[in-house]
């Protein structure tokens, strides 16, 4: 049997695509945003080429249904649509992006530029705060996020610390707590903290997340990972939650606490804030994404009151836990929502 041709208004969208990705400029930045979901203002940096002119290429993409993005305040994030890469004309348009980029060096420099991101946050946390220790407005909060995970308490992990705010509910519940922070300032007033309460059962260590020296400590698996408003300073915050979830053992939960997404500005650019909260279907993605299970998020209700500049930012609070076979587990019952 004869094929039927193609309608003209099919083939005609053939040829526009054809046309769209004749460019190499387009090509790149088609490739380079299949790596990354990546800012107008980082694509400019890899392309060296000025924003606008990025940004008139991405709207050309985006029109084509081939990118989409995102915004996050003042910025705009692009990635590359969901199953665009099916179609064989853009899967070899991606491929001869990627050459292009390999050829260039900017495929390799994605990874530098995304670090970037958070330069300004790593300067913000090494400027010491010189505020008294003391228990936060926070610590009702805390409890509230805490109370479905008492069971079991052997070892808990407190990653990126700060000045040890958490410890002060950790540190009376768990045998034994780790503590990390990046920044030398940060992890000078958690140890003040510990000095000042007489915890014992507390060690700090000045790693990032991932390091080996976390890893070695943490040993077999913590019972509980707890991280606190560090989310929004990640990089890659995806990535970040899957290192914090290699943390726990079998059965041990994840304790995420942060922003929701909001459109506050002047706040990030106040706290170096690389990303603007999360929405509850973002932090349950990550959770799955990093093998989690049970996933449950909840805001931090009017009763649990915050201060200080970002007070009037609602938290969101995700509870997770790995599983102890690769067959799926079911919810546990927790009454947060």
């Amino acid at each position: 049997m004869q094929s039927v041709p193609a309608s003209i208004p099919d083939a005609s969208a053939r040829c526009q695509l054809y046309r769209l990705l004749s460019d190499p400029t387009r090509l790149r930045l088609l490739a380079l945003a299949a790596e990354e979901e990546l800012s107008v203002g980082e694509l400019a940096e890899l392309l060296d080429e000025s924003q606008p002119n990025v940004s008139r290429h991405a709207a050309q993409l985006r029109h084509a249904a081939l990118l989409v993005d995102r915004r996050q305040g003042a910025r705009t994030l692009v990635q590359l649509g969901d199953g665009v890469a099916r179609d064989a004309v853009v899967a070899d348009a991606l491929d001869a992006g990627r050459r292009l980029c390999r050829d260039d060096g900017s495929l390799s420099r994605v990874g530098e530029v995304v670090a970037k991101r958070d330069q300004r946050t790593r300067e913000f946390f090494e400027r010491a705060s010189g505020r008294p220790v003391g228990v936060e407005a926070d610590f009702p909060a805390y409890l509230e996020a805490f109370a479905p995970l008492l069971p079991n308490r052997d070892l808990a992990v407190d990653a990126g610390t700060g000045d040890g705010a958490l410890l002060d509910v950790l540190a009376p519940l768990f045998h034994k707590v780790i503590a990390f922070d990046r920044s030398a300032a940060q992890l000078d007033a958690a140890r003040r903290r510990v000095a000042s309460r007489g915890y014992r059962n507390v060690s700090l260590i000045e790693e990032p997340i991932g390091a080996a020296g976390v890893i070695a400590g943490v040993g077999a698996g913590a019972d509980l990972v707890a991280c606190s408003r560090v989310l929004h300073h990640a990089p890659r915050p995806r990535a970040m939650v899957q290192e914090l979830a290699a943390l726990l053992k079998p059965g041990g939960r994840l304790l995420l606490i942060d922003y929701a997404r909001h459109d506050d500005e002047a706040l990030r650019e106040r706290q170096a804030d690389v990303w603007m909260g999360f929405t509850p279907q973002e932090m349950r993605e990550f959770a799955q994404d990093s093998g989690l299970v049970g996933a449950v998020v909840a805001e931090l209700g009017a009763a649990s009151p915050h201060s200080g500049e970002d007070a009037h930012i609602p938290r969101l609070c995700l509870i997770a836990w790995r599983p102890t076979s690769d067959v799926p587990e079911a919810s546990p019952a927790l009454d947060l929502l």
